[in-house]
């Protein structure tokens, strides 16, 4: 059972009055049960869909996602999409047209790029999210971590759901949903896969960010700028930060100041059923609320930052043979030694 939670205010719908408005003066706001994300469930083609495909003639539909405005990932999505074909149905949408997902019928959605384009087609299926399969054309790669190859290798069983005999599992990651609110209005909101990050921002002088978890103070960070991440954000501006890596499947968030002005300041891990709020009382000119890599808003004195979990859990599809300290080791170097150290045993 998941503990108690506020209720999260809708991304894509207009927000509903109820009786049971939040009252800001007090800073108190309804809240219910949530339950957590689920680790893992199967895919939406199992093998008992593959015997109705063979009586009724439905196929699975795959969503194709790529950045139409870069040759490499238009070429790439030119040339996998007919190869799909034979296996299921495919769609091709350009996720640069910022187009709401959550309105098509697929049961796949294969992402072309790399983190950043995964971190997109989270956001742009809303609160409707549906498994991801990420193929790498960036550069690291963390959550997009199939090659091409690999992909074609595997089509087949990925449209029926299997892959080396057992069904194809999905694992559910936390989303936040972020709203900036002055005073009684939303001037901002977004859902979201990685992180929130209020950055200080010209003149670049040292800033004074208010933490707040349920309604309570929790500390005054000095610094040049403040994190709060999802697991799946934790290796990535959090990180760079300091902060440490969790892992995925965990329902935490990571608070992590940026360039501290303190000695004894760590960053916090702390549980995905709390709601964060960051008040900045005197911003500079500059200081902009940053999720997800994208400015959303910038800041005006006695502004909140409010983050929580969403309802919506991102779909990653978990493919047999990528391990979470596999990925560790092999795409951000990590290790327990200096590298080239041999073993005396």
């Amino acid at each position: 059972m998941g503990g108690i939670r506020e209720r999260p205010q809708s991304l894509r719908e207009p927000a509903k009055q109820s009786p049971c408005s939040p009252c800001r003066r007090s800073n108190v706001w309804t809240r219910h049960y949530l339950p957590p994300c689920p680790v893992t469930y199967d895919f939406c083609m199992n093998s008992a869909d593959s015997s109705t495909e063979r009586s009724t003639g439905r196929r699975p539909t795959l969503l194709l996602l790529a950045i139409m405005d870069q040759q490499q990932l238009a070429s790439e999505a030119a040339r996998l999409a007919p190869l799909i074909d034979k296996y299921a149905k495919v769609l091709v949408r350009d996720l640069g047209s910022n187009e709401d997902l959550s309105a098509l019928e697929f049961d796949l959605a294969v992402v072309l790029g790399g983190d950043g384009s995964m971190l997109r087609s989270a956001h742009q299926m809303g609160r409707r999210q549906r498994p991801v399969l990420g193929v790498n054309l960036g550069k690291l790669g963390f959550l997009a971590d199939l090659s091409p190859d690999e992909f074609l290798a595997q089509l087949p069983l990925i449209a029926a759901g299997q892959v080396g005999g057992a069904e194809l599992p999905i694992r559910q990651h936390v989303m936040y949903e972020c709203t900036v609110r002055r005073g009684e209005r939303v001037v901002a909101e977004w859902l979201g896969l990685n992180e929130v990050a209020v950055l200080a921002g010209p003149p670049f002088a040292i800033l004074d960010i208010d933490l707040y978890v349920d309604s309570e103070l929790a500390t005054t960070y000095s610094c040049d700028g403040l994190i709060v991440s999802t697991p799946i954000g934790s290796t990535a501006h959090s990180l760079s930060a300091g902060g440490p890596i969790l892992r995925q499947e965990l329902q935490a968030f990571v608070i992590s100041p940026i360039s501290p002005h303190t000695l004894t300041v760590r960053p916090v891990v702390d549980s995905a059923e709390r709601v964060y709020e960051l008040e900045v009382r005197e911003p500079h000119p500059g200081t902009t609320v940053v999720t997800d890599g994208r400015t959303l808003a910038t800041l005006e004195p006695g502004d909140r930052v409010r983050i929580e979990r969403s309802e919506a859990c991102f779909k990653l599809v978990a493919f047999p043979g990528h391990t979470y300290y596999g990925t560790l080791r092999e795409k951000l170097g990590w290790g327990g030694r200096l590298a080239g150290k041999k073993s005396t045993s």
